[in-house]
């Protein structure tokens, strides 16, 4: 059944972009799999699009009219893929260039949140010896999915580390308290969602592996807390620019102030993931929340819609 012939009519063919080259790629190709198969039982023409090789002739050969975007990691997310789109007329979902380049660099994104009075965790500079203290949680600054993410608690874990030289690194002081997820659909935050690791860290395994985190939503706060939370999240995506259906991640500390971690502009949407949680608590249901992106991309992207970039 057509949730909203609307879009059909207005989106035309839409491919479904996944899969990439970047270290996320099982992760994207699950999440393209479940968008795929939402828009299709929608009664949407849509197909699904395995980016590998030459991405702009796979997309032009595929003679689609909107993308969306379910790549995650470098390419997909860093606004390389979102620039081909815009060189070649097709509008997309998500965020533009400059958002996504801009979050996908932790540094320079978290420099932008503290020049707009958002709090995030402290920066430990690293030397040649490693981090200048300890503990620290080490991860790549261009990666996603906390693939890379290290909790190094002493100089001997640092020099028992592999990372990869390929890879910039940077160092954060960790923070207590309790991590949540806050998704911002088209400008407006939903509902918190707290992760609650069994490990302890969120790290990838923690993410992807059923049964390792336990999930709440709304977040195990106080009302204000996050009704707080959901203010500081929809600044945190007008700072940057971000559109679409990013998501915030924040640790609140015990005195409820949230630091934010970092800013995900094409959240996972697989069957583990916290978006389509978060869109559910707020009686929207997968296809809905697809159909919903799908639309918020024709508006933003209504230049490129009707043949020109502006």
């Amino acid at each position: 059944m057509n949730h909203n012939p609307s879009v059909e009519l207005s989106c035309g063919r839409v491919g479904v972009l996944m899969g990439g080259n970047s270290a996320e790629r099982d992760v994207s190709l699950k999440s393209g799999q479940a968008v795929l198969a939402a828009l299709q039982s929608a009664g949407l023409d849509a197909i699904g699009l395995d980016l590998t090789g030459n991405w702009a002739a796979s997309i032009l050969a595929a003679d689609i009219q909107t993308a969306f975007i379910a790549l995650h990691g470098t390419f997909g997310e860093d606004g390389c893929v979102q620039g081909l789109l815009e060189t070649m007329s097709i509008p997309y979902t998500a965020s533009g260039i400059t958002a996504s380049a801009l979050c996908m660099d932790k540094l320079l994104c978290k420099q932008v949140l503290e020049s707009a009075g958002l709090k995030t965790p402290t920066n430990i500079a690293i030397t040649d010896d490693g981090p200048l203290r300890y503990p620290v949680f080490i991860k790549p600054v261009a990666e996603g999915s906390s693939i890379g993410l290290h909790h190094v608690v002493s100089a001997d874990d640092w020099h028992a580390l592999e990372l990869d030289q390929q890879n910039r690194w940077m160092a954060e002081l960790p923070v207590k308290g309790v991590e949540i997820a806050v998704s911002v659909l088209n400008g407006k935050a939903l509902m918190p969602v707290e992760v609650a690791p069994h490990s302890g860290v969120y790290d990838y395994t923690s993410k992807y592996t059923k049964g390792a985190t336990e999930y709440y939503c709304p977040a195990r706060l106080p009302a204000e807390t996050l009704a707080y939370c959901m203010q500081r999240a929809e600044q945190s995506i007008a700072a940057t620019g971000c559109i679409g259906a990013p998501r915030v991640d924040m640790i609140v500390s015990s005195g409820g102030e949230p630091l934010i971690l970092e800013i995900n502009t094409i959240p996972g949407m697989t069957e583990t993931s916290l978006l389509p949680k978060a869109a559910a608590a707020a009686g929207i249901d997968f296809t809905s929340l697809c159909l919903r992106l799908l639309e918020s991309a024709r508006l933003e992207h209504a230049d490129l819609a009707s043949g020109g970039v502006a």
